[in-house]
């Protein structure tokens, strides 16, 4: 079933200024669990991203989230199934027994997703705000600029469940080798301010400057032209792949896999039950 952009459940979406220097912007809106990645919320963002990138009057897509909260992660009580949404991917094999299924349908819905998104051809400002846990930070990740709030932390405790990290494993990438291995060793949180420092964030602000200041900063970049913005983003991206990006991504992508098929024959389950998932300390009422 296609997603309808006139009945999105999971997030708002609009563009301001549409024209030479229009911005799209997608707001994830799921208080409840405190933005939390379920299967529609993936394809209306993957929606929404689609239709900004096709727009000949959007220069620039604003990504973020109301709420306290940008995002807690995977929602793991999600009973949707994924007959109920068209996939867009090749990946095949979702209903087959044993890792099979569930390694193809990680794929569709969070690998080849995210890197989807990481190459849309506009710039993608996200903006941050509040806890960003293990899947939310997949989400940040595709950005090409992110803004975060003074009071903004980031963290992907999920090898207290068994695993070695979110299935887009960037941390490297974004934190640098060491900083990565601590963070996913303790699962720790760190600051925005920590995360600027190392090179994740771009801006640091006061949390009711936030949207104005990304605001802002997707009104300048949308002056400049088009093409010279595609190909500057194209230019930084292949700089990374020519880096082993791609190949380091698939290959922590595969080790996952591992770890979930460990864990099914050790637990009969994809994760190690004896640790708290990440949404269940974020859906308390703030």
């Amino acid at each position: 079933m296609p997603v309808s952009l006139d009945d999105l459940k999971t997030l708002h979406y609009e563009v301001s200024n549409p024209g030479d220097n229009g911005i799209a912007i997608v707001t994830l809106d799921r208080p409840q669990s405190r933005n939390a990645q379920n299967k529609r919320m993936t394809y209306e963002i993957n929606a929404c991203f689609d239709n900004a990138a096709r727009r000949s009057d959007v220069k620039v897509i604003v990504f973020r989230a109301d709420g306290p909260h940008f995002s807690s992660g995977h929602d793991m009580r999600d009973t949707e199934s994924h007959k109920d949404f068209d996939l867009v991917s090749t990946s095949g094999g979702y209903g087959r027994d044993g890792q099979e299924g569930q390694m193809a349908w990680e794929e569709e819905v969070y690998f080849n997703m995210c890197w989807r998104w990481r190459n849309i051809p506009k710039p993608v400002i996200a903006a941050a705000q509040g806890k960003t846990i293990a899947g939310g930070l997949m989400l940040l990740w595709i950005a090409d600029v992110i803004i975060a709030s003074d009071d903004a932390s980031f963290s992907d405790p999920v090898v207290g469940m068994g695993v070695n990290g979110v299935e887009y494993f960037a941390h490297p990438w974004e934190f640098g080798t060491r900083k990565a291995k601590e963070l996913l060793f303790t699962g720790d949180f760190v600051s925005a301010q920590d995360a600027k420092q190392l090179g994740m964030v771009n801006h640091v602000v006061p949390a009711d400057e936030l949207r104005s200041f990304t605001m802002a900063m997707a009104e300048k970049i949308a002056k400049r032209p088009s093409f010279a913005l595609k190909l500057a983003k194209e230019s930084v991206n292949q700089t990374s792949e020519a880096q082993g990006q791609w190949t380091a991504l698939r290959a922590a992508f595969s080790i996952q896999h591992l770890a979930h098929a460990h864990n099914r024959a050790k637990f009969g389950i994809p994760v190690d039950p004896g640790h708290p998932r990440p949404l269940d300390s974020l859906t308390k009422p703030a």
